[in-house]
């Protein structure tokens, strides 16, 4: 199952979870789990491979200090 498929099968539960007062049926739970299980493996193989964008390197900036009035 390719992983966009994963995506829109996951948000079409949610969207009947909605619909039916935030509760899955019991095929829909397991369905979900399944899913979301997929979708975990498939987040902590990027992670162990280090191929997660991390964002770029942001500089801390020094607070400048103000010299305290006496």
């Amino acid at each position: 199952m390719k992983p966009s498929e994963i995506i829109k099968q996951m948000n079409e539960l949610r969207e009947q979870w909605r619909k039916q007062s935030f509760s899955f049926t019991k095929e829909q739970q397991i369905e979900y789990n399944k899913l979301l299980q997929l979708r975990r493996e498939r987040v902590s193989y990027f992670l162990k491979n280090g191929i997660v964008s991390k964002g770029g390197l942001r500089k801390k900036e020094e607070k400048e200090q103000t010299p305290s009035e006496s």
